[in-house]
């Protein structure tokens, strides 16, 4: 049986189907939109400006779960969504839990904000970035963290004119035909979104050009600048999070999100938070950092649907990290896994051709026993899954391209149905993939 589209599905639709897809990095057509609309996006709670390659997702969890457990009301706009559109809108409730924008008031904000563009090109991330800023500024909260879509200084989230505060994450290549080919290239665009005299706070950076170019664009600027490593820090000692700044020490929980790298990416929304202005107790960071949820990122399947077909016993993680950046730590969290309770890894990888396969399959060489490829569904610039077996064979892998996540778990099942070990399976190499999986498996994000 199809299941009827949601009311802001179905206009949002209507956009996709009248405007082109894809990004036109440019902020003159938000800019006008925007105008039309009385400019909301001046109207904001004191806004948490996110950008970076990796981790501004975690960066924006961490961060909401804290404010929240000190009981402020907290928007939140990220992308893509996984499975429906209403992920990229979290509506603050005050002293509580915020919520997905529901489907009546998201349909409504879509629709006006598509009249006042008035059928005007446009791209329709450029029109659903006005419906955040249409959304946050008739629903009052005590805050609100934005992620940049794409790049920073052309990314349409750029019209923020004073951010409480500017935080840019790792960088590293990723979307080289809109951003350049170097680190430090990408870093200039990230870099964009940083106003002047505004707080900015640079999260862990594995390249130092990047760095040097984030740390130099902020004094140029005259913001009071936080740099990982150098004005605050994480690390683990006897299972717990010490985290140390100015202000000094505070012996925290490791956080809920799996993954050594989640540790700097914890620390990171920390400092962002102070440096907006807020004050979270101990408890309250405490609370954050346990109560914490990112979906479809090191996000661990126990039941569902696909979860039923996989072999008895099996482990399964789905990640959406599908750069070489993101392969090396969740990689590195697969490893992590594997000292602890040893289990062959498999790997179901689906990609989009915009991506980089060798550099993702790389980090897993000597880790994975076996790679299936498949496709994203309802994509159309997804990589065929016998040139993506291609990219992974190049890598050393043995690989088996399948036709579904299902195929794949099938062949496991078959593959492990009288041993006594049962298998690690990470699906992943795309939020598109990932969104699938989640659907499918009856576990949609909440």
């Amino acid at each position: 049986m199809t299941v009827a589209a949601s009311e802001a599905t179905q206009e949002i639709d209507k956009l996709l189907a009248l405007h082109p897809k894809g990004f036109d990095l440019s902020l003159e057509r938000v800019t006008r939109l925007l105008d039309r609309l009385g400019n909301p996006q001046d109207r904001l709670p004191p806004v948490i400006h996110v950008a970076g390659t990796n981790g501004k997702g975690s960066v924006s969890a961490f961060s909401r779960a804290i404010l929240e457990a000190a009981g402020l009301s907290v928007h939140v706009h990220t992308s893509p969504h996984l499975v429906t559109w209403h992920e990229r809108y979290r509506l603050g409730v005050k002293g509580g839990r915020g919520a997905y924008a529901t489907d009546a008031v998201l349909a409504d904000a879509v629709r006006r904000v598509a009249a006042a563009n008035r059928g005007e090109i446009i791209t329709v991330f450029e029109i659903l970035t006005a419906v955040t800023f249409v959304l946050f500024s008739e629903h009052p909260a005590d805050v609100a963290i934005i992620e940049v879509g794409l790049g920073g200084r052309f990314d349409a989230t750029n019209v923020i004119k004073t951010p409480a505060v500017t935080t840019i994450m790792p960088i590293s290549l990723d979307h080289q035909a809109y951003l350049g080919d170097r680190v430090e290239l990408i870093a200039a665009e990230k870099a964009g979104i940083m106003k002047r005299g505004c707080p900015v706070v640079i999260g862990q950076q594995e390249e130092e050009a990047a760095r040097d170019v984030l740390v130099t664009t902020a004094e140029r600027l005259r913001c009071p600048v936080s740099v990982y490593g150098q004005d605050f820090m994480a690390h683990e000692e006897f299972g717990r999070l010490i985290y140390q700044d100015d202000d000094g020490l505070i012996d925290l929980p490791l956080p809920r999100l799996p993954g050594r790298h989640q540790y700097a990416n914890a620390a990171a929304a920390i400092r962002t938070i102070r440096a907006a202005g807020f004050d979270p107790s101990d408890e309250a960071i405490e609370k954050g950092l346990m109560t914490v949820e990112w979906p479809g990122r090191l996000q661990r399947l126990t039941s569902g649907r696909l979860a039923e077909r996989a072999p008895k016993r099996a482990e399964i993680w789905v990640d959406g990290g599908h750069n070489p950046g993101a392969g090396k730590v969740i990689a590195e969290t697969m490893a992590n896994l594997e000292e602890r309770d040893p289990r062959p890894l498999f790997l179901i990888i689906g990609m989009i051709n915009t991506k980089d396969p060798a550099g993702y399959f790389q980090a897993f060489s000597g880790l994975a026993e076996q790679v299936f490829t498949v496709p994203i569904r309802d994509s159309d610039v997804g990589i065929d899954p016998a040139a993506l077996a291609e990219d992974a064979a190049a890598q050393g892998f043995e690989v088996e391209p399948v036709s579904s996540v299902t195929e794949a778990l099938a062949i496991l099942s078959v593959l492990f149905e009288n041993q006594p070990i049962a298998p690690r399976i990470l699906i992943g190499g795309s939020l598109y993939l990932v969104g699938n999986v989640l659907a499918d498996n009856g576990t949609p994000p909440r």
